[in-house]
């Protein structure tokens, strides 16, 4: 069996310490170390000629990282229902995982309490990874408050309030996004307006409530906020623009508006918040925005190394794009 290359092998064919060896291996530029940029290209000459792998277990022990990040689900994220919906969010963080050399570890095990996921237990294995990338539309606010008072790196994909201190977060800027469907929908001679969802409970639904409020708001329009109960009641109050935050919400407005005789967009027009969480028809091309899923998955990761590297807060939301459809008019 071949010898296994060691870095003093590959310090006396570059001919240079084997601290140099070390150094260029691990990127250290810190403490005032500068290396000549030809004794590193030497260096890394030699290593791709050989081959030459680091010993991944010195490696971690010297930088006191697993280089493993954790991806925790608060809710199942494989099943077929929802595999779209979140599909997106996890290519984007394997993406920037592998671009950083990162591994990902799933968490499977969260102990439910009272039917819902929960980080901390007496079998908690959330510290085997340096760091961890929350998943899921609500997050369990003990769970949040600990690890900020614990100081575990992570990072929350969804805006979330502060738990006891700011919350490191990517989230999709959905206030934007509803104000600018209302906007476009007012400049086409829009007055009544009516939003269906549930607006509370998770911060993506308060934003999105909270975009449409300003916006009939600033525009001096009527708006009114009221559950899914079905058509009847919308057409009753004159609305002529339902916002639905839920995409199956809208479709099943829209394919009732048409039993009724009601031409969509003529004499209705539906808006849909985001992407489709439940099953919907996909015959109806609805318009709304787009939620920047597998973006926001990779800027979450890349939030996290920042949390790792320098011990910073980041807190980003980014922009959706609208997408145009059929029943706005």
């Amino acid at each position: 069996m071949a010898k296994r290359l060691t870095q003093q092998d590959i310090a006396r064919m570059a001919g240079v310490s084997q601290a140099t060896v070390s150094l260029v291996l691990n990127n250290r530029t810190d403490s005032g170390v500068r290396i000549a940029e030809d004794t590193r290209a030497r260096v890394l000459e030699v290593i791709r000629r050989t081959g030459y792998v680091a010993n991944p277990i010195a490696r971690r022990l010297h930088d006191q990282r697993n280089r493993i990040l954790g991806v925790f689900t608060y809710e199942a994220v494989f099943p077929s229902t929802r595999a779209d919906f979140y599909q997106p969010f996890l290519e984007g963080i394997e993406e920037q995982a592998e671009a950083v050399g990162c591994d990902l570890l799933l968490f499977t095990s969260a102990k439910a309490t009272g039917g819902k996921r929960r980080i901390f237990s007496d079998d908690s294995r959330i510290r085997l990874a340096d760091g961890c990338v929350l998943l899921g539309r609500s997050i369990d606010r003990d769970d949040l408050a600990q690890l900020v008072a614990e100081a575990v790196p992570f990072v929350s994909i969804g805006r979330r309030d502060d738990a006891g201190g700011p919350v490191p977060h990517v989230g999709a800027d959905y206030a934007a996004a509803v104000r600018d469907l209302v906007d476009r929908a007012v400049a086409l001679g829009h007055r009544e307006f009516a939003y269906v969802g549930a607006g509370t409970g998770a911060e993506s639904s308060a934003d999105r409530l909270r975009g449409f409020k300003e916006a009939v708001a600033a525009h001096g329009v009527h708006g009114v906020h009221v559950q899914f109960t079905g058509l009847g009641q919308l057409v009753e109050a004159g609305v002529t623009c339902v916002l639905a935050e839920e995409v199956s919400d809208g479709a099943a407005l829209v394919l009732a508006a048409r039993e009724r005789g009601l031409s969509v967009p003529g004499d209705l027009s539906v808006l849909t918040l985001g992407a489709a969480t439940r099953p919907a028809p996909d015959d109806v091309r609805l318009t709304g925005f787009h939620i920047p899923r597998r973006e926001m998955g990779r800027r979450a990761v890349q939030a996290l190394t920042e949390v790792l590297e320098h011990g910073t807060t980041p807190q980003e939301l980014l922009a959706c794009e609208f997408v145009e459809g059929t029943t706005l008019g």
